[in-house]
């Protein structure tokens, strides 16, 4: 609900000329919406990538790139630490495309 009402009923109402949005304007906000939204966590594999956005990536790899930086330039004698990556949601397998019928369908199965 980030634009403060249900767009999957906009998107029925689309039959129904005097009440629903035109369907590029229905379009144009689903494209809009933030990359941490469960529309853009379904389009890209799954309920897991719910909630990481760019940003939650982003400081994911950094702390690896630390952990990783503190290896290389420690003082450990014989044999450096492992550090354990941060875990992030991950894919599985290649990526295919979603279909809008696809994310409606995982849309239903919550």
């Amino acid at each position: 609900m980030y634009y403060r009402f249900d767009l999957r009923e906009w998107v029925m109402a689309l039959d129904d000329e005097s009440q629903g949005m035109a369907p590029s304007f229905v379009l144009s906000l689903i494209q809009r919406l933030p990359d941490t939204s469960l529309t853009a966590a379904l389009a890209s594999g799954g309920r897991e990538q719910f909630g990481w956005g760019v940003d939650r990536h982003i400081a994911a790899d950094l702390f690896d790139a630390i952990n990783q930086n503190t290896r290389a330039c420690g003082n450990w004698g014989k044999k450096p630490p492992k550090f354990d990556p941060r875990p992030r949601p991950g894919r599985k397998g290649k990526k295919k495309r979603v279909s809008v019928m696809d994310i409606f369908s995982r849309f239903q199965g919550a």
